[in-house]
């Protein structure tokens, strides 16, 4: 069902490569860009569904740098990742999917739930994770058997195919469970694994043609150029800081939607 985005005009397209440009600083530091990006799509006139789709291209391409930052710290055993991968890989494909056989009017209805759902992931993930952090520290630590992960990794996978925000967060607390240690190997690890449900994610929506080309170029500049100049000086604001005014923008976006469906 290939789409005929509106006319980009000048203020839609400075709107787009703003809010990309603040989202990819964002995910690069704090995550939640999201919030941001995937409602300005919308108010620009992008059906949801392809809102979605775009979002989720544009910011892939924006976070492949931080991919590639994150390698070096990526020590992880190579058999579990490459399991992992191939779990991301098939439960991100089977989100899309599912995304494109969702009617676009259930999944109009579904907007105020999934970022609720998402709001209540980034305002809450990270105390839970340190939870399960304090959990692990314990004097006989253990770890869930691999099979565990592999289930809720495919879990947030299709989750991640059909809509993605809160991503990052949820893998983040299921790798705590998996006893890995080094939070830059988790961060790593975390990364790797959503670029690969993200990427795979785009294959079903180029056949469906259902991907904003126009909206995704600019977004996809301005989320690189944000991951790469608001990172370096987010670093020098207090992380909560950020985190709150992620939690204000994710909590307004959610009350509008319920207020707008």
């Amino acid at each position: 069902m290939p789409i005929a985005p509106p006319s980009l005009t000048d203020l839609n397209g400075f709107l787009l490569f703003a809010t990309a440009f603040i989202a990819g600083g964002l995910n690069a530091v704090a995550g939640g860009g999201s919030f941001i990006s995937f409602p300005t799509l919308i108010f620009t006139g992008i059906p949801p569904i392809a809102a979605n789709a775009t979002n989720n291209t544009a910011l892939w391409v924006a976070s492949l740098a931080s991919a590639g930052a994150y390698r070096r710290d990526l020590d992880v055993d190579r058999r579990t990742m490459l399991i992992l991968s191939i779990v991301s890989l098939v439960g991100g494909l089977l989100g899309s999917i599912l995304l494109l056989y969702t009617s676009a009017d259930i999944f109009k209805k579904l907007i105020p739930y999934l970022l609720l759902l998402a709001t209540v992931v980034f305002i809450f993930g990270e105390s839970f994770k340190q939870w399960l952090q304090s959990l692990n520290r314990a004097e006989t630590p253990k770890s869930l058997p691999l099979v565990y992960l592999v289930i809720i990794q495919l879990v947030v996978a299709i989750y991640g195919g059909f809509f993605g925000a809160g991503i990052g967060i949820l893998m983040l607390a299921s790798l705590t469970f998996f006893n890995i240690r080094n939070i830059h190997a988790m961060n790593a690890l975390k990364t790797w694994l959503g670029t690969c449900i993200n990427g795979i994610a785009i294959i079903p929506f180029l056949f469906a043609g259902i991907i904003a080309w126009h909206q995704t170029i600019i977004m996809a500049v301005g989320g690189a150029l944000g991951g790469y100049f608001i990172a370096n000086f987010a670093r020098r604001i207090p992380s909560i800081i950020i985190r709150r005014f992620v939690s204000t923008v994710a909590i307004s976006m959610t009350i509008y939607f319920f207020i707008r469906s």
